[in-house]
């Protein structure tokens, strides 16, 4: 029996406060609203691209994003040039989003994929990177994944 080749479909994630996250997915990265609850009490929207469905928002959390604790590392999204990458870092700057370094990085030392760092509102860990085009950036964590937040 040949296992099936697995892809990433949709993530999931918990937030507080389900408007401002919303609007925090779809302002700083562009996401369109494919369809959200009506009902009070199970608050949830999906987001997506194109149509096609990528992230689902639950409003069933208190707090912020836990790094102590077992449960997602970060949320990568993956682009096609570092242009694009600078084009998002650009509208984040203008939301005052919190960035883990300054600005665009590689994923390593002499790696050419790189990309930017940041935090949600509910202090998820979020990454937008480029598989080329970082050759010339810094690595701040040296030989470390850049993409560990360390």
């Amino acid at each position: 029996m040949t296992t099936p080749k697995l892809a990433t479909g949709h993530i999931g994630l918990n937030v507080s406060d389900l408007t401002r996250s919303v609007d925090f997915y779809r302002h700083a990265l562009g996401f369109e609203q494919l369809a959200a609850s009506a009902d009070d009490d199970r608050k949830w929207a999906f987001l997506g691209a194109d149509g096609t469905l990528v992230l689902t928002l639950w409003q069933q959390s208190e707090g912020a994003f836990a790094t102590a604790t077992p449960g997602l590392h970060h949320l990568s999204f993956q682009v096609d040039t570092i242009e694009q990458v600078r084009t998002v870092e650009t509208t984040l700057r203008e939301q005052s989003v919190e960035f883990a370094y300054d600005g665009v990085v590689a994923h390593g030392e002499g790696a050419a994929s790189g990309g930017i760092f940041f935090t949600d509102p509910d202090g998820i860990r979020l990454e937008v990177y480029a598989p080329s085009g970082a050759e010339s950036a810094p690595a701040p964590t040296g030989a470390a994944p850049t993409c560990g937040f360390f």
